[in-house]
């Protein structure tokens, strides 16, 4: 890989007076920086953006940690953090995997904002407690340098719980999500309580968010041999869509057979048909909020938690009322 030292040796410079002119420093002339430009872009030149960082201490990007990138979910969230991070001349790289945890405490980025269930708490408190700062989406952590903007999810499940009983349900199926994941666990934990409530008989059947999942579940459900209407509560939209693919293949409707609520109203959510009932938040406003969580911490400016409401979208496949 060439380097600064390569460039100063064809330039007939010093390589201090290389650095000076790469980073635009006002000790080289700007006929001397242009000279140098170009024969840095006819050497394909790549910064190292590890030196760099020692140099400057900061590098203007946040690092945004995600389980992983599968279904249509994230899109919208990693637009709002994006444009959250534009306004304040950041950039973003979206990371996956251990090996990229590294980004962290090399300093490679100034902060991380983390929706990823693999991530362990006492991970993310030891870079906390070294001066490290982080926005957490999915899970509770109390530290002066993170901060957490979480998602309602019990008051969407008892939304949806509600549904239920105003369509006098008898028995709810709740498919739910990852065992470690906060959202998928406090969706399930609000749904048991408001059915234990209102005295509804309800199965758990276990899924992953992911649409494989959903069509396993309906499977196992059938395996059951419900009673119809059968209703059914996906703690995903993911999952929801692959309930409406298993029944495709039966002589069962969705709207008339099946009664189901999803959760997240992904964008497919109104284009599937009979259009699916599930619960509603702003996740472009949701990645915003983050964005401007974590920049207000680097820059030491007071900030404080924050949550992400839910509504309600009716659909056919839950109609409102009885049956």
């Amino acid at each position: 890989m060439i380097g600064i030292k390569e460039i100063a040796k064809k330039a007939g410079v010093s390589i201090s007076t290389v650095s000076y002119a790469l980073n635009g420093s006002p000790k080289v002339t700007e006929a001397t920086r242009a000279r140098i430009q170009a024969i840095a872009d006819e050497l394909d030149y790549v910064p190292n953006m590890a030196a760099r960082t020692l140099k400057r201490q900061q590098t203007n990007i946040i690092g945004v940690y995600l389980a992983d990138y599968g279904g249509s979910f994230y899109g919208e969230l990693l637009d709002g953090i994006k444009k959250g991070l534009e306004t304040q001349n950041f950039e973003m790289i979206v990371c996956s995997g251990n090996k990229s945890h590294l980004f962290i405490p090399e300093r490679m980025i100034d902060g991380a904002i983390v929706l990823d269930w693999t991530f362990k708490n006492k991970e993310i408190e030891q870079y906390a407690d070294r001066g490290h700062f982080l926005v957490i989406l999915d899970r509770l952590i109390t530290h002066e340098n993170v901060r957490k903007v979480l998602l309602d999810n019990k008051g969407g499940a008892t939304l949806a719980i509600e549904k239920a009983v105003a369509c006098q349900t008898k028995k709810l199926f709740l498919i739910s999500g990852p065992k470690k994941s906060y959202d998928g666990q406090e969706r399930l934990n609000a749904s048991i309580k408001e059915l234990e409530r209102f005295g509804i008989e309800y199965d758990i059947i276990s899924g992953d968010f992911t649409e494989p999942s959903g069509y396993r579940a309906a499977k196992k459900i059938m395996e059951k041999k419900p009673v119809f209407p059968l209703d059914i509560f996906a703690l995903n939209d993911e999952m929801a869509i692959g309930v409406y693919k298993y029944f495709k293949e039966t002589p069962y409707e969705i709207g008339k057979d099946i009664r189901l609520i999803g959760f997240d109203n992904i964008d497919i959510s109104a284009f599937i048909q009979p259009r699916l009932a599930t619960i509603s938040y702003s996740k472009h406003r949701w990645g915003m909020l983050a964005a401007e969580k974590i920049i207000q911490l680097i820059a030491g400016e007071e900030t404080d938690d924050d949550h992400i409401y839910t509504s309600f979208i009716d659909g056919p496949s839950f109609p409102e009322g009885n049956e």
